[in-house]
């Protein structure tokens, strides 16, 4: 038995260490993470899929009334980059001449409501759930607000820019869907480049 023992054990050893070699290196293509890069192009490719559903206009208009209005209103690209592109479901408090019947200044308080899916889920499995607050009738217009145009609170940081640029043509009480991507996001997208639309509703603070 001991003769038979020492003659295997030399041809087990070699085997177990390629079937070590062969899990180890299993596991590293698992653990394997996309770079930045990577991640970015995935994200642009979701968000070129979702808005080639939709009507995409690359010029702003002129003033706040000539927005086209509603759920088959066109995209429109906000800024140079393509980072942030907004439909308008209502313009809100607007005077006859078109324009915010209070204007919107640096460093206002605006609260809002909003729900969100993310696009490179729907690109990917063809679903994606809504959540937010819109629907939450316990948590209060309060649970969700930012500071216009503030860059270092953390309260309004979190939200990221893309949130806030509506503001530049409409004031309290309008509605928007905004495709966002990550650069402009949520401070908590921002990592992994997720894209989302975002139905947004502004409302002035009460006190």
């Amino acid at each position: 038995m001991t003769e038979n023992k020492i003659k295997i054990a030399p041809i087990i050893k070699p085997l177990f260490l390629i079937l070590l070699l062969m899990v180890c290196a299993g596991l590293g293509a698992c653990n394997k993470t996309q770079s930045y890069s990577e991640l970015l192009r995935e994200e642009e490719k979701a968000v070129n899929w979702y808005l080639a559903q939709k009507k995409v206009e690359l010029q702003i208009p002129s003033d706040s009334i000539s927005f086209l209005v509603g759920k088959d209103a066109p995209f429109y690209k906000l800024d140079e980059d393509g980072n942030v592109y907004m439909q308008v479901i209502n313009r809100g408090d607007l005077n006859a001449d078109g324009r915010p019947s209070e204007k919107i200044e640096k460093e206002d308080q605006i609260y809002f409501r909003y729900t969100r899916q993310n696009i490179r889920s729907m690109y990917e499995y063809g679903i994606d759930s809504e959540y937010g607050n819109s629907n939450d009738i316990l948590s209060g217009d309060g649970s969700s607000y930012f500071f216009y145009k503030n860059t270092t609170l953390k309260v309004s940081t979190q939200w990221g820019t893309g949130i806030q640029m509506p503001m530049r043509f409409f004031g309290y009480n309008s509605e928007v869907n905004l495709v966002i991507k990550s650069y402009c996001g949520f401070a908590s997208d921002q990592t992994y480049c997720y894209p989302y639309v975002i139905n947004v509703r502004y409302f002035k603070p009460e006190y």
